[in-house]
This record gives structure tokens, C-alpha cells and sequence, in this order.
């Protein structure tokens, strides 16, 4: 069935904070099933969603159906998988859903891999592609719409449709590792980071400069915080992967700071203190 929306009845798979923004921000279309790995992390996150919808006009958490079990998604139209930045358990994952979604889409909010691999092992390149969101979702106008050419017919136009219907501006990139934003970003951040190790100014001057001086809305290391060290670090080994280009691997100052707990604001310490 055509519908304005590009799906009907869509679903997001994960709990973390992308898979949550997406999930709230989705309930303005309709229904919406989120699936958890567990029945803690499920209360989590319907609490969050909770919060987080009246902050996004149209929105409405009472449009949300929980689970844990992924044969409770069977009769949707598209899975948005939304989990940390781990080729083997997206793979995992995706297989799980594709035998209990036959009939439905497939995308993923991956940051860093690429989209022809993942579709690839997980051996649906017909319905597969590549749905970056930014975090925070229900702020963030943007989302990188990878849309390769195995689809199928139909899903490219079910996958814009639905960008427009929760309010997002797709711009399609190519499939290449970190697609455009994180290509061009994180380069910036490590460098940022080997600075103050080079030069033994304080996280708060390099990041007074940059926010003051270039007009950036957040510096560089409050930035990696923000994001996560751990995440961080796992999109800049695969950017690394993919090229070679010693800008793009994370520096030795992170991997330190993540193997000592340190992994931003999500963990109360890293660059800052929270």
C-alpha cells in the first residue's frame, strides 16, 4: 500500500539514545514498535520516549508498543536498527529481523560501515540501506540517506517519504565510510585532542577558541564527550579501516582515557567533568 508517509508501521530496533530519538520522534506518523534486548532496558527506554515526545510537535508516546521479542515486529512495513557501532552484532541483528520481518524494509543508523558490506553478510542487498540520524534526533534536522542501487524498486521512495514525514531533511550520500558529516568531522575532533597533548592547553582554551573564534556552537573535546569516547573511537577505527589515513584513526589520548572509564558524559568524567 502507497501512503504519504513511505510506511506505515515502522519499528525501531535497539534502546540506546539514537534508537530512542527515532522511535519518538516516528510516533508522529502512527504506531510505532521498538524492540529491546532486555526488560530493563525496554522500562528505559519507554521512559525516555516518554520525556522526550512532548518536545517534538506532533509526537505522542502513547502511539509506542515495547518489546523484547522480535516476532512482535512480523507485521511491520520497516526496521530501523539503532545499536552501538559493531559490525558482527548489526549483522546478528539484521538476520534475526529479517527472518522475522520478511515482508519489511531494512535500514540502519550506522555512522561508520558501510552500507554494500553490511547488506552483503546480512544477504538482503533488496532491502537494505542506510538511515543516519544525528544525535540529538529530536533536534537534529538532518539524516545522510544512503540508497544503493541493489534496492528494490519502491524502497528509495518509501525511504525519502518517510524522512519528510517525521520532519527530517535527507540529503542522499554515497556509500562510503562515515558518508559525509563524520568524514569530515572527526578528523577535526582527534586533531583537536592530539593538540592539547602537543601543545598543554586545557580542553576549556581549545574549545573556547574554536566555539568563539569559528562561530561553533560546541568545541571540539566537549564535543567528543558528547558523542562518547567509546563511539568515537569505534567510528574512527572503521574511517581508519576504509583508508589508511592516519588523520582518521583515533589517538592514543582517547583509547587511554576510554580503557580508565572516562567515556564523556555519558560516564559523568572525560574531557570535562559532569
Amino acid at each position: 500500500m502507497s501512503t504519504p508517509n513511505g510506511y506505515l508501521s515502522p519499528a525501531v530496533a535497539g534502546s540506546g539514545a539514537i534508537a530512542v530519538g527515532v522511535a519518538a520522534t516516528a510516533t508522529i506518523i502512527g504506531e510505532v514498535r521498538l524492540l529491546a534486548r532486555s526488560d530493563t532496558s525496554a522500562w528505559r527506554a519507554e521512559e525516555q520516549i516518554e520525556k522526550l515526545c512532548p518536545k517534538i510537535e506532533g509526537a505522542d508516546a502513547g502511539n509506542l508498543k515495547v518489546s523484547t521479542d522480535p516476532g512482535d515486529l512480523a507485521g511491520c512495513d520497516v526496521v530501523i536498527e539503532a545499536i552501538a557501532e559493531d559490525l558482527d552484532a548489526k549483522v546478528e541483528l539484521h538476520k534475526t529481523l529479517a527472518a522475522a520481518c520478511p515482508d519489511a524494509d531494512l535500514a540502519t543508523t550506522t555512522s561508520s560501515l558501510g552500507i554494500g558490506e553490511l547488506a552483503g553478510a546480512i544477504g538482503e542487498p533488496g532491502r537494505f540501506y542506510g538511515l543516519h540520524v544525528f544525535n540529538p534526533v529530536h533536534r537534529m534536522d538532518l539524516i545522510e540517506l544512503c540508497v544503493p542501487d541493489a534496492l528494490d524498486d519502491g524502497v528509495a521512495d518509501r525511504a525519502r517519504a518517510f524522512c519528510e514525514a517525521i520532519g527530517k531533511q535527507a540529503v542522499e550520500v554515497v556509500d562510503s565510510a562515515g558518508f559525509v558529516v563524520n568524514r569530515l568531522l572527526f578528523p577535526y575532533l582527534f586533531d583537536a585532542a592530539r593538540f592539547i597533548e602537543e601543545s598543554g592547553l586545557s580542553a576549556e582554551a581549545v574549545d573556547a577558541c574554536m566555539a568563539m573564534g569559528a562561530g561553533h556552537p560546541m568545541g571540539p573535546l566537549k564535543l567528543i564527550d558528547f558523542v562518547g569516547l567509546d563511539v568515537s573511537i569505534a567510528i574512527g577505527d572503521s574511517l581508519y579501516a576504509a583508508s589508511g589515513d592516519e588523520a582518521q584513526a583515533p589517538p592514543e589520548l582517547l583509547r587511554k582515557m576510554a580503557a580508565d572509564g572516562k567515556l564523556g558524559r555519558k560516564s559523568g568524567e572525560g574531557f570535562y567533568n559532569y
